[in-house]
């Protein structure tokens, strides 16, 4: 093993040994190494007669780029766009994700947390989860209301084993007791879990209250209290889009302090949160541990997540961080981002009281829902897939197929005034089929 990855291991072993041992045989060997990049950040503070360290071409003091290119970019500096970002991505976003956790999460007031590191949008910073902490034969809890990526995720790449918990009860709360027996099970086979806790869920689009988010936090403290080393990691995806009576902050405010045995770790990102899907801006950020050695165990954390970075995608595109830079900094980002909530959640509301019509109740129930881009219908008589398939090809709906009974609708872009039509024709097509 390097040196370097044997140092960071050995301060793990000392200030916090939990987290190391919540670490995957590929997390243990992990580092950051020290080479061309971090001579090239001592080069440039120190080089000021010559800079030949980089890769990059320049010209006139600036990165060289194609005029047919920057036509289109002029707005924006050479130097914003086309030379490399750090590995942990443009410091200034950085830090400006960071105040707005704390503006939008007042539970993190006062808490420690590391500085979040820009990943290549929210499934790379999950990979990144399951590189440090997944070994084959791992257990990874979620609710069976799951997202399908997960399993390429922290399955098929790492070997890990999903265990799923029914997530609703029959009365259509959170399924507490579910989720509580799952991890006792995973606590007691292996002392380990790696626990996912994406709301507003995809594909439920529900988010819990504030007394089954109080209840979550709990069952990870006892099993923390028995002796089960935890990494509790947020997908935060949807954060922000919370319509009705729910949490209206991420679990991961309360997660940083909450045990010893608990690594907390929120995935987030622009993606969804500021509607730019394309330009592939998220992040990881490390929380947790003993509060006397946060700092420690955080830096060491943050060094093999960088190793990740370099190993894989070596850093995040530049010109995408700088958009999402102005677009925080813009005097009219509070404003403009209401106004899309505000449209977002009419169109949950709406769809909620089509639902709740009465007209559609011989073809499906619904799950409970209440924040996110989607709803999930639970089909009484026909199979979702070929629900799919019969809306597609005689209708040119698309639908997505959860397994036999769910449908899952994305009401984010379907313009409020056709959301009648839609359930409409749906209810129409399980017709055909039934």
């Amino acid at each position: 093993m390097n040196p370097l990855a044997l140092a960071l291991n050995k301060q793990l072993e000392e200030e916090c040994s939990s987290a190391l041992d919540l670490l995957s045989r590929l997390g243990k060997e992990l580092y950051f190494p020290k080479g061309i990049l971090t001579q090239s950040a001592e080069a440039k503070t120190k080089a000021h007669k010559f800079n030949a360290t980089i890769g990059i071409a320049t010209e006139n003091g600036e990165p060289m780029y194609l005029p047919c290119i920057h036509e289109k970019l002029s707005a924006f500096k050479p130097s914003d766009l086309y030379g490399y970002a750090p590995p942990a991505g443009k410091p200034e976003l950085r830090n400006l994700w960071r105040e707005k956790m704390l503006r939008e999460n007042p539970s993190l007031t006062g808490k420690y947390f590391g500085t979040p590191i820009v990943t290549s949008a929210l499934t790379h910073g999950l990979s990144i989860v399951a590189d440090l902490f997944v070994d084959e034969g791992d257990q990874v809890i979620m609710a069976d209301m799951m997202w399908g990526n997960y399993n390429l995720t922290f399955g098929v790449r790492r070997g890990g084993v999903i265990r799923k918990h029914t997530t609703f009860t029959e009365s259509g709360a959170y399924h507490i007791e579910a989720f509580r027996q799952v991890l006792q099970s995973v606590a007691r086979e292996k002392g380990k879990a790696v626990v996912v806790l994406n709301f507003p869920n995809n594909p439920s689009g529900y988010t819990p209250s504030v007394a089954e988010g109080d209840a979550l936090l709990e069952v990870l403290r006892q099993e923390a209290d028995n002796g089960c080393n935890i990494v509790a990691v947020t997908d935060d995806a949807y954060f922000g889009l919370f319509y009705q009576d729910c949490l209206k902050e991420s679990l991961f405010g309360k997660l940083v302090d909450l045990h010893p045995r608990i690594l907390a770790v929120k995935i987030d990102g622009a993606t969804k949160e500021e509607f730019v899907w394309g330009f592939r801006v998220g992040f990881i950020t490390f929380g947790g541990c003993a509060a006397t050695a946060a700092s420690n165990v955080i830096q060491v954390l943050e060094n093999k997540t960088l190793g990740i970075i370099r190993g894989t995608i070596s850093n995040c595109p530049h010109p995408s961080q700088t958009f999402v830079i102005e677009g925080l900094r813009s005097s009219d980002y509070e404003t403009q981002k209401q106004q899309k909530f505000e449209i977002m959640k009419s169109r949950a509301l709406k769809t909620r009281q089509v639902l709740e019509s009465g007209r559609y109740d011989d073809a499906w129930s619904f799950y409970p829902f209440n924040s996110g881009y989607f709803m999930c219908l639970k089909l009484k008589n026909v199979d979702a897939e070929s629900l799919r398939l019969h809306l597609l090809d005689h209708y040119g709906i698309g639908t997505i197929a959860i397994n036999r009974t769910d449908l899952r609708i994305a009401f984010s872009c379907i313009e409020e005034e056709h959301l009648p039509e839609l359930f409409d024709l749906i209810y129409q097509a399980a017709g055909d089929l039934s």
